[in-house]
């Protein structure tokens, strides 16, 4: 999938495009840097919805990334994007939910969440049952781990900005994240036992 027709700056790194498109605002460096990542975002959104759709999101995406690129410190651009574009895809799941007051149907051969993460989605358990089965352990984790989670995950900030808003040092912030992300996929399977 290629919307953006040429591999502008193929040598230039992603901190590099990222400080560029924050310090002049073109787009050229944006898509520059999210050309190398399509497939990544395609792939992940297909995991989610059918190829128009999936093609659909990519873009939203992108539009996205103009403003919440401004907003955030990204230290590695890959995994942020991914987290970003499996978020975006949950939400606008949901809101379909929420507009057609229906569950998501699920279906063993194209599963709604990664394999291997959080929450997936097996045997008919419905999304919306994972995220309030995500949220009731939420509330079980260490306030600090629920605190780090929550800004790390669902607002998407980096671990310099969870450091600086919880006053908690850069280590104890990734340990907290780590532990709490661990604790929290324990607390979910023994609640899908």
């Amino acid at each position: 999938m290629s919307f953006i027709q040429q591999n502008i700056m193929p040598d230039a790194d992603d901190a590099w495009l990222i400080g560029e498109f924050k310090a002049t605002g073109k787009l050229d460096f944006l898509a520059a840097l999210y050309q190398r990542y399509m497939n990544l975002v395609y792939g992940v959104c297909l995991k989610y919805f059918d190829e128009e759709a999936s093609k659909d999101a990519v873009m939203q995406i992108f539009e996205e990334l103009i403003t919440k690129l401004q907003q955030h410190e990204v230290q590695n651009f890959k995994s942020w994007l991914h987290v970003l574009t499996r978020n975006h895809c949950l939400m606008k799941l949901r809101a379909m939910k929420n507009k057609e007051s229906r569950q998501v149907s699920i279906d063993e051969d194209h599963p709604v969440v990664e394999n291997g993460e959080i929450g997936h989605h097996e045997n008919g358990v419905s999304l919306e049952d994972n995220l309030q089965s995500m949220e009731k352990c939420m509330e079980t984790l260490p306030e600090e781990q629920k605190r780090s989670v929550d800004l790390f995950y669902l607002q998407e900030k980096s671990y310099r900005e969870v450091s600086v808003i919880t006053g908690y040092e850069m280590n104890k912030v990734k340990s907290y994240i780590q532990n709490g992300k661990r604790n929290l996929k324990i607390c979910m399977e023994q609640q899908d036992d």
